[in-house]
């Protein structure tokens, strides 16, 4: 496909340079920094992660490289890439000796062309001739997905394929079996139902590509002179759209969206206008388009995401609406937080974030008012703020091409997100209520229930190990093959805890992984522990101490030994091991600030509390 002049790709919810000369002193800034870091190694304690990422692919894809770094350190990321021999993929998968296996990638990035699964099919095929060449080269990705995750124990991502294909038969391409776009079509279906099945994660350039228009992506010059599929405009995009994929496998994604109420969620301004006077609903554009940025919410909502309100206005007016106006989709029982006043907002998310338990670096804050905008990004540059466009007809694509709240597993507890903020609601009542913690504590009727990891629960034990930062020890990452592989693993404890209450269930909040010391069977290194925000101060962690030293008795071991990794995330457990009743081993501070623990499983005494037990 031909492309003499291919559209500029921009990131409209970025907000714009303020000067021409700042945005290129930026842009050389950016490049040097890139080039500076050819041999990343961020200072302990930096907040900064190193990921090793390969990219195997069948194009040029060099260029990228930059745009991926820079995305990378975004998101408090240094991306360490490695680019594999051109069209080599699978010997330097195969090759022990090749500089793949020297790097050792965490991330293995499949970059692909449909050029290969389509080049020998006729166009007199029939759909049976062109399923069998497809599903073929299909194959052909498992075996590869299945070499990269033995070999590195990586997690692997595999590019749809851009249909850069011309046009054979017209419109009439759809309903030829082997026109070249209705294959390239067929290819990523089946290719995406089969990374669906083994644990593959997808980065969607198809889909970018047909938003943007395939001559943003792909230029046919290029293509000819240096065999790049993806065109140098389309790199920044590219970058962040791979960079959104590692910071969400690493739990880095957004948690909750902040919205803003007066010509946000409806056109006009309450306390001036009345009931009566905002525009909201069908019947008008602004109205549909307000309405519309609700509808995107609640999907939100339903997929996971926390929705809470910041709003300069008087509460009780602003709930009025909510509650009475009849074109409102979103309803007060929609926000886990709801904070309507005069304050500063920048403190009001403080307090939001505050009252969820969770990271101001976990916001996406959403206000038509510029001057609002500018504040929060100035006052709490962790929070994102996306740079609406000045029609609210274009706030939801705004919004969802930013992609603050990728995935990379949609799973029952997700589901269930929405329901279990909204309970916390009600447990804030019932503290607010008690005389004591203790009170409060007896009052919630919690139970737990735990048992080792089975197959059912790996999904929602991989999500929690990647995205939890403050109840993390120890920070590792681990992907859902290493994750089966320490489950299945009879030497080794994975413990998996779920916590009800009163209220509900607040689904699987919390794993415990033991593995033995070296040639030290009796000895337990706790090598992850994480839980989720949502149950802080409940008791769950001297539970689950009592709980997995009563496993570990039983099979005879005598000592629990453990690390603390200080992140600028997890401080809140800086005391965790010796409230458990953990000795220190090391008394010096070393280098990388790790703190080493160990505790007796003989002297040990249980933690009496409030949780009744349900499973062992």
């Amino acid at each position: 496909m031909q492309s003499d002049m291919p559209r500029r790709l921009t990131m409209g919810w970025l907000p714009a340079p303020s000067d021409f000369r700042g945005h290129l002193r930026a842009a050389l800034e950016t490049i040097q920094l890139d080039r500076a870091l050819g041999q990343p190694d961020p200072e302990p304690g930096s907040g900064f992660s190193i990921v090793r990422l390969a990219i195997l692919a069948s194009s040029t894809v060099d260029h990228l490289v930059p745009a991926i770094r820079v995305a990378g350190l975004r998101r408090r990321l240094v991306v360490d890439v490695h680019i594999g021999t051109y069209g080599q993929h699978r010997q330097d998968l195969l090759d022990p000796a090749s500089p793949l296996h020297e790097f050792s990638p965490q991330m293995v990035l499949f970059s692909l062309t449909a050029r290969e699964a389509i080049a020998g099919v006729p166009v007199t095929a029939k759909m049976a001739e062109v399923d069998e060449a497809i599903e073929r080269s299909v194959d052909e990705l498992r075996f590869l997905w299945k070499k990269a995750r033995e070999t590195f124990k990586a997690t692997v991502i595999q590019q749809t394929f851009l249909d850069i294909t011309d046009p054979l038969f017209g419109s009439h391409d759809r309903l030829v079996a082997a026109a070249p776009s209705r294959m390239v079509a067929r290819l990523n279906d089946l290719m995406s139902e089969a990374a669906a099945s083994e644990g593959v994660l997808l980065l969607d350039v198809a889909r970018a590509s047909e938003g943007d228009g395939i001559g943003a992506w792909f230029d046919a010059g290029r293509w000819m002179q240096a065999k790049m599929e993806i065109a140098p405009p389309a790199a920044p995009l590219y970058g962040d759209l791979v960079a959104r994929i590692v910071a969400a496998q690493r739990g880095m994604s957004k948690k909750c969206l902040v919205l803003d109420l007066d010509n946000t969620l409806w056109s006009g301004v309450i306390g001036d206008d009345g009931l009566e006077g905002i525009v909201l609903g069908e019947g008008s554009a602004a109205g549909e388009a307000h309405l519309a940025l609700q509808r995107y919410a609640l999907q939100l909502k339903a997929r996971g995401v926390i929705l809470a309100v910041c709003s300069k206005n008087d509460a009780t007016i602003a709930e009025a609406v909510i509650r009475d106006h009849p074109e409102m989709l979103l309803r007060r029982g929609d926000f886990a937080a709801f904070v309507a006043n005069w304050e500063d907002k920048a403190a009001n998310l403080k307090t939001i974030a505050a009252r969820l338990n969770i990271g101001l670096d976990s916001l996406v804050f959403v206000d038509d008012n510029p001057v609002e905008r500018a504040r929060i990004r100035e006052s709490l540059p962790m929070v994102a703020v996306p740079e609406l466009p000045e029609d609210v007809a274009y706030y939801v694509g705004c919004l969802a091409n930013a992609g603050y709240f990728e995935t990379v597993s949609f799973t029952a507890d997700d589901q269930l997100r929405a329901g279990q903020y909204a309970a916390n609601t009600e447990r804030e009542a019932l503290l607010g209520s008690s005389e004591s913690v203790d009170d409060f504590l007896r009052g919630l009727r919690m139970s737990v229930v735990f048992g080792p990891v089975k197959a059912v629960d790996l999904s929602r034990v991989t999500q929690l190990i990647n995205k939890t930062n403050q109840f993390n020890p120890t920070t590792r990452r681990y992907t859902a093959e290493e994750v089966e592989a320490i489950a299945a693993a009879p030497e080794m404890i994975s413990l998996q805890f779920r916590l009800l209450d009163r209220f509900g269930d607040n689904g699987l909040i919390s794993i415990l992984i033991l593995r033995p010391e070296p040639e030290q069977a009796d000895v337990l290194q706790i090598d992850t522990w994480v839980m989720s925000c949502r149950v802080f101060g409940r008791d769950l962690e001297f539970e689950a101490m009592n709980i997995a030293v009563e496993t570990a008795r039983r099979r005879g071991v005598r000592a629990f030994r453990a690390n603390y990794i200080p992140t600028k995330k997890n401080g809140v457990i800086r005391d965790l091991y010796p409230r458990l009743g953990f000795t220190r081993v090391n008394a010096e501070m070393p280098a990388d600030g790790t703190i080493q623990w160990h505790l007796n499983l003989a002297e040990y005494v249980g933690r009496k509390t409030h949780i009744d037990r349900l499973g062992k």
